[in-house]
């Protein structure tokens, strides 16, 4: 396979990688390319090979074909001391439930790389854990949990971040701050990389996305530039209108660009040019269809469904990967509930 020119500005490339699990193919062929100095949003239904491709970026497991670039240089499985350089978090974190969220970091950060014991305490600081940091984590809610395993995956100020669905169990409170600290990290230099299922909040975060399907890659650029043909007008009705609402606007846009938004609640997607909302609201008007909320924007959803047809698979189970080491132990049954990350954007 072709390795990426040096200089190339690239902290992540894949390479026609290939992976199967007996006559499953997970990845066929990926390529992916993810530019230094960015918030980076790997998408894809489930069973797409997202959590694959993450295992295979941090050793877990190896490809059948092809081959990895972190940071620059061939990545493989002799190579593992070159995640001293990468943090990483693969699904739900599993930490040692009879240790303290403090103890937990530093039995991490003990199979790794030095770490001074005032980043410990810095990053306990960020995630909104130092006043929790001596409880067991047996008592730790989903969501802190979450935000414990993001602190050990920056123990050594990694250049690159691979995080799997990093939102998990956070309320709206909690993924407004981590999604301010994750922009920080990448104003600062480093790499942050997310799979996540939560497309309006990817949208708001990255600044490139890459979508598979089916193993592979199908679409891979910055957001502003994929969504440019992603351009719609949301108008509400009544629940009882929506069937007339739909007809009428077809006079506007073909059939398949108007869709009933997810929900019984009278919201129709309409893809057209934003300044063309005036016309959605004088069509439904003259038939005497009133809209009570009309919106405009650039839809990450309508584009992702259009290019992988929606399917949702099962995925197989995931593993947590603390920057220092791998095959931490499991911890009991993740307890449900939110939880809210006080963090900010002074992560270094």
């Amino acid at each position: 396979m072709t390795q990426t020119p040096a200089g190339s500005g690239l902290a992540l490339a894949t390479h026609g990688l290939q992976k199967r699990y007996g006559t499953r193919v997970a990845l066929d062929g990926l390529e992916l390319s993810v530019p230094s100095g960015v918030v980076y949003g790997f998408l894809g239904p489930n069973g797409a090979g997202k959590t694959t491709t993450m295992r295979l970026l941090t050793g877990l497991i190896r490809p059948d074909v092809g081959t990895i670039e972190l940071l620059g240089r061939p990545f493989g499985g002799r190579d593992r001391h070159r995640l001293f350089e990468v943090g990483a978090l693969i699904e739900s974190p599993s930490f040692y439930p009879y240790l303290s969220g403090r103890e937990n970091l530093r039995a991490l950060a003990a199979t790794g790389a030095h770490t001074p014991g005032q980043r410990i305490e810095e990053l306990l600081e960020l995630v909104g854990l130092r006043e929790r940091a001596t409880d067991k984590v047996s008592g730790y809610s989903l969501g802190m949990k979450q935000r414990l395993g993001i602190a050990g995956a920056l123990l050594s100020d990694p250049r690159l971040l691979l995080l799997d669905e990093p939102a998990n169990g956070l309320d709206p409170a909690g993924i407004v701050a981590m999604r301010a600290t994750l922009k920080h990290l990448a104003s600062t230099g480093k790499t942050v990389f997310i799979s996540s299922h939560i497309l309006g909040e990817v949208q708001q975060l990255a600044d490139v996305v890459g979508i598979i399907a089916a193993g592979r890659l199908v679409r891979e650029g910055h957001m502003e530039e994929l969504l440019l043909g992603e351009s719609v007008v949301r108008v509400r009705v009544a629940p009882a209108e929506v069937q007339a609402a739909t007809t009428l606007l077809r006079q506007l846009a073909p059939e398949e660009g108007i869709t009933q938004v997810a929900g019984d609640d009278g919201w129709l997607s309409v893809k057209i040019e934003p300044d063309r909302a005036i016309e959605v609201n004088r069509t439904l008007a003259n038939a005497g269809i009133y809209a009570s909320r009309l919106e405009t924007g650039s839809d990450l959803e309508s584009l992702f469904l259009s290019l992988t047809g929606g399917g949702q698979q099962a995925s197989h189970e995931g593993t947590f990967f603390g920057l220092a080491g791998a095959g931490r132990p499991r911890g009991p049954q993740e307890e449900a509930g939110p939880d809210t990350w006080q963090g900010g954007g002074g992560a270094s």
